[in-house]
């Protein structure tokens, strides 16, 4: 089970989390559901921590 570090939606199923993204932050692993990928993405590849969202 997985649940999204950013909206709290849960999945059981693993096949449905591979659009997922992961995020080290501050040694951390952190999963972000496809939906908050989708809606983050620029600050994801600008490297920013999530709390700056």
């Amino acid at each position: 089970m997985t649940t999204c570090d950013f909206c709290g939606r849960v999945e059981s199923d693993e096949a449905k989390t591979l659009t997922w993204t992961t995020a080290v932050e501050r040694g951390r692993t952190r999963y972000y559901c496809d939906e908050c990928s989708r809606a983050h993405l620029r600050a994801m590849e600008g490297k920013l921590d999530s709390e700056w969202w």
